[in-house]
């Protein structure tokens, strides 16, 4: 199929294995790029055929464009997919199908993807159907430099192929509730450090896939601009009520609660902290921010050079 899959792994050993194996023969490689795990990732990723990289963890961004940097890809498509993912029968048959026959001009490939919470496929809220730049051509591809909510990005058109990647996780509560604080932390950062950020999608960019460009656009022209915490409220509202999250069920409940309102305004209330606490300092907020977390300024977006 002349398919690479990049899979990134930290202590994924829940999950390596039915990742690995729902690929089943679409790859002619698969590249486990790990962060120096401490559990049974490397060793279930190496019985499975996987070649193993690794290399220390700074965020997925950093992850992914440090491989496309400094290895050879010898085919002609990379597939991104992580871990605790799971690839669609249907996806494929679909990319054994139509990779073949895209035009040249294709560089990206996108996919739609499941959100599973407690076990539960989550179907509304806007939730579902989500398509993300997952497949794209080597060379032509690499991932926005950015803390948080990165996307692939390629110096090319892009195509949509039907079937589906389904995001499964199998850790607990406690481990979901400690995984988007950390999130939550780093958006906050970004915020506060990338001063471009707002009107940066002010244009179409053919380079990510419709969906992730229109969650953009509203994020950075809309949302921005409503009072910090009462926005939080309006989202939650709009996705349990408008966008009928309210139909998926009780699970569904918690999960538009936890994701659609305490996420967001757990960033608002890190926003919040990190200015209060480099004023109490009498330091800007680069300086607290370098010092506390260890971040300097990055850029919204790394343009693609041909």
């Amino acid at each position: 199929m002349n398919i690479t899959a990049l899979i990134l792994t930290y202590n994924e050993e829940l999950h390596i294995e039915r990742c690995i194996n729902s690929l089943g023969d679409l790859c002619d490689r698969i590249v486990v790029l790990d962060s120096y795990s401490n559990d049974a990732t490397i060793s279930i990723a190496k019985k499975l055929g996987a070649n193993i990289i690794q290399h220390r963890f700074v965020n997925q961004a950093n992850q992914i464009n440090w491989f496309l940097n400094n290895f050879s890809v010898k085919t002609e498509w990379i597939f991104r997919v992580d871990a605790d993912e799971i690839v669609s029968h249907k996806l494929k048959i679909s990319l054994k199908n139509e990779i073949t026959s895209l035009s040249q001009r294709v560089a990206g490939i996108t996919v739609n993807r499941k959100i599973f919470f407690l076990g539960k496929w989550i179907r509304h809220g806007g939730v579902y159907p989500i398509s993300v730049l997952r497949v794209w051509r080597s060379g032509m591809g690499k991932c926005e430099n950015r803390l948080m909510d990165e996307h692939i990005i390629v110096s090319g058109d892009t195509v949509h192929i039907e079937g589906s990647i389904s995001d499964i996780n199998l850790n607990n509560l406690t481990w979901w509730i400690d995984k988007h604080n950390n999130y939550a932390t780093r958006e906050a950062i970004e915020i506060l450090l990338n001063k471009k950020l707002k009107n940066k999608a002010s244009e179409r960019d053919f380079s990510m896939s419709r969906s992730s460009f229109r969650k953009r656009w509203v994020k950075e022209r809309i949302y921005s601009n409503i009072p910090p915490g009462f926005r939080a409220i309006l989202y939650f509202m709009y996705r349990y009520i408008l966008r009928f999250g309210f139909l998926d069920g009780s699970k569904g409940f918690v999960f538009h609660c936890f994701q659609g309102f305490w996420y967001r305004l757990l960033v608002d209330t890190k926003v919040w902290e990190i200015k209060d606490l480099a004023e109490s300092q009498d330091k800007s907020i680069e300086d607290f921010i370098l010092e506390e977390y260890g971040y300097k300024y990055i850029n919204t977006r790394s343009d693609f050079e041909k």
